[in-house]
């Protein structure tokens, strides 16, 4: 049988998702939690990788298996071999034709971001921050040039191994909660570092170094030299991938609502 789970993490103290040679990353303990539980080797494949730093409110993974188990179960005991910072949500069965990248018709991810004179405490790791005050009406005019369909080279890593550049963001919403910025992002799938390229010239946007239809060009220019750095990964959230409603897996965890 095929299996999916929906997982959250925090990803400060590992290396990403993608299984390393270290064994400090999200894959690794979460296959050698559920190798402990079901008592023999699982190896599972993930719905969005995350780099180190990156936090998840719902990856989504599936794995084959003969074991016959109640999927609650599936919950608990994974849990019990995982650290504190990693947690199965949910479990389901699903169809063998399913696959947890691949049927997804969209991903979503969140960057939080405070602005403030002072540098985080508390929430060091988890929130990226900016200490100069930026203009959130000129910040609305630029992400209106990267709705759509296009060529995102420019904001793309250079070991980015996609096939193509060319994604579709279907949706982009900011929201302001005292200090704290949210950046929501969805597209059909984004490009190594894409996210953290954008939010980097969103950013410059903001604090009045460039103009908004700055973000046209640095578009159309198709190379990832002309926009601004790559920001920080510590606000960055994998919101988690979306599916046809015939598979009956969970759109969002209760985290979801616990971001600013």
């Amino acid at each position: 049988m095929r299996i999916a789970l929906g997982l959250s993490y925090s990803g400060t103290a590992y290396e990403g998702w993608q299984s390393q040679l270290s064994g400090n990353t999200v894959q690794d303990r979460l296959e050698k939690a559920l190798g402990k539980f079901a008592a023999q080797p699982l190896r599972t494949l993930c719905a969005g990788r995350t780099d180190a730093g990156v936090h998840a409110l719902m990856q989504v993974v599936h794995f084959d298996t003969p074991l016959q188990r109640e999927l609650s179960s599936w919950v608990r005991g994974t849990n019990a071999f995982l650290p504190r910072d990693i947690a199965v949500q949910w479990a389901r069965e699903v169809p063998a034709g399913f696959h947890c990248r691949g049927s997804a018709t969209s991903r979503r991810y969140a960057y939080v971001l405070l602005e403030s004179p002072v540098r985080p405490s508390v929430e060091a790791g988890r929130v990226g921050w900016v200490y100069r005050p930026m203009d959130a009406a000129a910040i609305r005019a630029a992400i209106t040039h990267l709705l759509g369909e296009h060529d995102f080279s420019s904001f793309r890593a250079a070991q980015c191994q996609a096939k193509s550049p060319v994604k579709t963001i279907s949706r982009i919403e900011i929201s302001q909660r005292a200090n704290y910025w949210r950046f929501e992002f969805e597209a059909n799938a984004f490009l190594h570092h894409m996210i953290r390229n954008i939010m980097g010239c969103l950013v410059a946007v903001g604090q009045g170094q460039h103009p908004p239809d700055w973000l046209a060009e640095v578009l159309a220019a198709r190379r990832r030299d002309v926009a601004a750095p790559t920001f920080s990964p510590d606000g960055l959230y994998f919101l988690g991938p979306r599916y046809e409603a015939r598979y009956g897996l969970p759109e969002c965890t209760a985290a979801y609502d616990w971001l600013p």
